[in-house]
């Protein structure tokens, strides 16, 4: 299983399209060549928006640890996570808001809390147009 290269979590990825979909925000893109990958990219106000997998990625509410090979669990999970931390630093490090959505973020009862996150970080990250009014 290991050995087996991921290529996202199609489920969640298109859950939160929906979602960004039926609130209408837009300008993002998909597979944008941004380090770390991000899962969507809001170029023009340098958001990047990952949403990771509740076991993958060490969920606080909702990881569980393998019964079996457990030392091996512990570290590729471990090593996930660390990744992640090194990912979003470098990414803030370059001017970029990260966002970073948990699976479970993306059930009916947290949708709402999620969709506003999203919509801060556009609005605060949007870039000023010349000649606005202040």
């Amino acid at each position: 299983m290991s050995l087996i290269r991921s290529r996202g979590n199609r489920a969640t990825e298109l859950r939160l399209i929906a979602l960004m979909r039926e609130h209408g925000i837009t300008g993002w893109r998909r597979n944008a060549k941004v380090f770390g990958k991000p899962d969507f990219v809001f170029r023009r106000e340098r958001v990047a928006v990952f949403v990771d997998g509740c076991f993958w990625h060490g969920c606080p509410r909702h990881a569980t640890m393998p019964a079996n090979n457990r030392a091996f669990w512990k570290a590729k999970l471990t090593r996930n996570a660390q990744r992640d931390r090194e990912v979003t630093r470098a990414l803030r490090a370059s001017g970029w808001t990260v966002l970073r959505i948990w699976e479970c973020a993306l059930s009916r009862s947290r949708a709402k809390c999620t969709v506003a996150r999203i919509v801060r970080a556009l609005a605060v990250s949007a870039p000023k147009t010349k000649g606005a009014a202040e």
